[in-house]
């Protein structure tokens, strides 16, 4: 059944507070959404542009509308094919992708995860929540309110300074929850080992993009007691070769590898390579957790709180509960 672009739009969606990363603070998100349809059903998707790559919304919107034109009047899951070729991986071929797959699925009576050959439907998974990045102090604060409304994996953002300062400060305020950290390519001047090693004693469980992109050979030869993760340096199935013998893991975004479509390629490249997967998200709405959620089954981490940490979701959202997120009832 022939399809087209119904509508594109720009929404902007407050953060609660402010979510601080070692690159800057952001108080409000921009996300494109994107909805295709064929006369009777609609499917829908959301991407956030990948602010490291230099996408902004407004650019994902006109990219999202070219290729739209490009694709108007095939079906679905040729549409979906096309993309692939005719979209760069990122934001904007996302929620096309997403926005496809959620319309075959419609047009086909069935669930999301049965399109997508899952063997059962999801169900709800353990979710880090984040700590954004503050004083020790701030953050030991924030760790805590976490941890009283039931999160048990808390991410921690770092900056390669003051580093074990910040985690221990996290462990003192939530005593008893499971820890990861996320150093955003800032440990490139970092003795890798002895700062793996020190919040490996601290409870650590994983750490994630310690190096800058294109300096990930100076993890060769670090054999750290604790897992490294690839988010920035690993976007989609072609990178898993160029990546797989620094890391120990791979973390998956949908906005990264442009759609479910590249992101499931993804997961079987990284399982081909013995890699440990996580499913991650940028800030977002629950319209983009619900395709990253199927894929999430197959994850040792799930980091899909990007819901959580905005003022407010859309109606009818992912709920996350006793730290754990699970689709609306």
């Amino acid at each position: 059944m022939a399809i087209h672009l119904k509508s594109v739009r720009v929404e902007r969606w407050p953060v609660a507070g402010a979510f601080v990363i070692s690159r800057g603070a952001k108080t409000h998100v921009d996300v494109v959404v994107a909805e295709v349809e064929d006369g009777d059903a609609v499917g829908r998707g959301e991407g956030t542009p990948v602010y490291y790559l230099g996408e902004d919304a407004a650019g994902c919107r006109d990219r999202i509308l070219h290729a739209a034109a490009l694709v108007a009047g095939l079906d679905a899951a040729e549409a979906r094919g096309a993309i692939q070729e005719i979209m760069a991986p990122g934001a904007a071929r996302n929620a096309l992708d997403c926005a496809l797959w959620d319309l075959e699925a419609k047009q086909r009576g069935l669930r999301l995860w049965q399109l997508a050959g899952c063997d059962g439907a999801p169900t709800a998974r353990v979710t880090a929540f984040t700590i954004s990045l503050g004083t020790p102090g701030a953050m030991a604060e924030a760790a805590a309110t976490a941890e009283a409304d039931g999160y048990r994996l808390l991410k921690i953002k770092l900056t390669g300074e003051d580093d074990r300062l910040r985690v221990a400060a996290v462990r003192k305020g939530a005593p008893n929850a499971r820890l990861i950290v996320d150093a955003n390519e800032s440990w490139g001047q970092v003795d890798l080992l002895g700062e793996a090693e020190a919040l490996a004693d601290m409870g650590v469980e994983m750490i994630e993009q310690p190096v800058p992109v294109g300096s990930d050979a100076l993890l060769d030869g670090v054999y750290a007691p604790i897992p490294f993760v690839a988010d920035e340096s690993c976007h989609t199935a072609a990178d898993v070769a160029r990546i797989g013998p620094f890391y120990d893991g791979v973390n998956i975004k949908l906005d990264k590898a442009g759609g479910l479509t590249e992101a499931m390629r993804l997961a079987d490249a990284a399982d081909a390579a013995g890699l440990s997967i996580m499913v991650g998200c940028m800030l977002c709405t629950s319209l983009a957790i619900a395709p990253a959620f199927v894929l999430a089954q197959r994850a040792r981490w799930v980091d899909l709180d990007g819901p959580a940490l905005l003022a407010r979701d859309r109606e009818g959202g992912f709920e996350f509960r006793e730290g754990r997120v699970a689709p609306p009832v």
